[in-house]
């Protein structure tokens, strides 16, 4: 999928909020919208998704189904979770029983089962991304388009989107994401469209850095309030388990003893 000289304008007269913007993420890649405040992005990902049409230029080679979330879903409307959820499924070619398997799955994945019943319009601002989110994925996209996906999100949610990421990617999919909260860094390997006074500047994906492993050990008190902190300075956390008393030698305070050789590997992900 490409952008050709995609420029934007919101008024005949106005500014160019886009200039000649040229831009390409293919099968199974995920790319990164960056710029500050105001600088675009949002109007990128609109465009992007089909949501706007570009005053000049054209996006070539979308794919046929797009999952769009906005950076806040608009949740002024007089329906429930599940009838919502519903006819969306349906506007996307669904049959019936498809739809009503689609929606138990992702209010389920997404913790808000227990919102089936409740009007959008009474939902709080976390619990309707999650609605939005929902809406995107019961048809797998050929293209997901996520504006601040992690805005308003609680903590298993916001751990439940790299996965979505990943589900797309490993189908064929594409992937467009901003974010302000540093959570893309929870996507190796991504490209990189830089807003910038109009223009958009393209990158590759990151050279992979070499990485290592570190166990910590933390007072259970203190997980919650650590995981935060490791993730929000930009670090992964592979796992959280209970390491009980220090035993086979493990010097108390320190942790228990690192792996043996022939110990369970580690996942494929590290710690970055």
């Amino acid at each position: 999928m490409r952008l050709e000289n995609v420029s934007v304008r919101y008024h005949r007269r106005g500014p160019w909020v886009l200039r000649q913007a040229d831009a390409e993420v293919g099968p199974g890649e995920v790319a990164v919208v960056l710029g500050r405040n105001g600088a675009g992005k949002s109007t990128l990902l609109q465009v992007t998704a089909g949501v706007l049409r570009p005053t000049r230029g054209r996006v070539v080679d979308r794919p046929r189904h797009v999952g769009w979330v906005p950076e806040r879903f608009p949740a002024d409307q007089p329906f429930t979770v599940a009838y919502y959820l519903t006819a969306m499924a349906r506007v996307a070619g669904l049959s019936a029983a498809e739809a009503d398997r689609a929606v138990d799955e992702w209010t389920s994945r997404l913790g808000i089962a227990g919102f089936r019943r409740v009007r959008l319009a009474d939902l709080s601002k976390g619990t309707a991304q999650k609605v939005g989110l929902a809406q995107a994925m019961l048809r797998p996209p050929g293209l997901l388009v996520l504006d601040e996906p992690w805005e308003g999100l609680d903590a298993a949610a916001r751990d439940l989107v790299p996965l979505v990421v990943d589900e797309v990617l490993a189908a064929g999919g594409r992937v467009l994401v901003s974010d302000h909260r540093n959570e893309t860094v929870r996507l190796p390997g991504a490209r990189r469209w830089t807003v910038a006074e109009g223009t958009v500047t393209e990158t590759g994906p990151d050279e992979p850095e070499d990485v290592a492993v570190v166990e910590v050990a933390v007072p259970a008190a203190r997980v919650a309030g650590t995981v935060a902190r490791l993730r929000a300075a930009g670090h992964q956390v592979l796992r959280v388990r209970a390491a009980g008393r220090a035993r086979d030698g493990a010097t108390p305070g320190v942790g228990p003893r690192p792996p043996a050789a022939d110990d369970t590997a580690l996942p494929d992900e590290v710690a970055r």
